[in-house]
């Protein structure tokens, strides 16, 4: 077992429960969709796994290791995270992904953290843009860029806070068939926060459906059906399948 996650709660100062006692486990290896409507405690969950926001009560292990005691730079070495949105600065592409070896710098950067850079730029076809400014780049690029900063991390658990927002059809099938590859030749782990319910099918092993900040239904494509559907989006919608793969069918 790679993530535990325990009775996790978080309420915002002022305000209600966002989480609630959430509670599931993520094998090593596999790719998670967290579904549901905004406002469901979707980016919460992982702000909270990642220590971003600090959790009212309950645990969160990864390889059998507490992340909510954990100093933020061993954190840093084991998880990363990808926000919905990439910060605006004049940073080159090449600085921006180099980022994501800062966990583990010493004095300067060595060698190999130029050999990680490269390589995951080269795995997003980013190498060509490596001297162009973030602030430069479109919506679809900026996302691609800070996909490659946490991998460049080398990190045991991935975090993705609606990482296909911004892309074209094209970019959404290449960045979510990489984290999926990555996560089956690395054995990591990833969580990502997804609005189509027709790529998290097509990419994602585990399936993760909440509302009001409790999990409705856990686990393979079997859950992902048209009650659970109902309940969460308050929709009517169908799985059929086509060409050997299943897919949603709105009403």
């Amino acid at each position: 077992m790679m993530l535990s996650v325990k009775d996790l709660a978080f309420h915002y100062r002022g305000g209600g429960d966002i989480l609630k006692g959430v509670s599931f486990d993520l094998p090593a290896g596999c790719c998670a969709a967290v579904l549901g409507n905004n406002g469901a405690g979707k980016s919460t969950l992982i702000k909270c796994i990642n220590r971003i926001l600090r959790a009212d009560a309950g645990s969160v292990r990864l390889d059998g290791e507490e992340l909510l005691t954990m100093p933020h730079r061993e954190i840093a070495r084991r998880v990363a995270f990808v926000a919905q949105t990439a910060p605006r600065t004049q940073m080159s592409v090449y600085d921006m992904v180099m980022l994501g070896r800062k966990p583990y710098m010493k004095w300067t950067f060595a060698e190999q953290d130029h050999a990680v850079v490269r390589e995951t730029m080269v795995r997003l076809d980013l190498w060509d843009m490596r001297e162009r400014y973030v602030d430069q780049l479109s919506g679809g690029e900026q996302q691609k860029v800070m996909l490659a900063r946490a991998l460049a991390q080398q990190p045991r658990l991935l975090l993705l806070d609606e990482p296909t927002s911004n892309l074209d059809l094209q970019n959404q099938y290449q960045v979510l068939g990489i984290v999926r590859e990555i996560c089956r030749t690395a054995g990591i782990s990833a969580l990502v926060i997804i609005h189509d319910l027709n790529l998290a099918l097509r990419f994602c092993d585990r399936f993760l459906m909440m509302r009001g900040g409790e999990i409705c239904e856990y686990g393979d494509s079997s859950v992902l059906n048209r009650d659970s559907i109902g309940r969460v989006y308050r929709i009517r919608a169908d799985i059929a399948e086509m060409g050997g793969r299943k897919v949603v069918l709105v009403d």
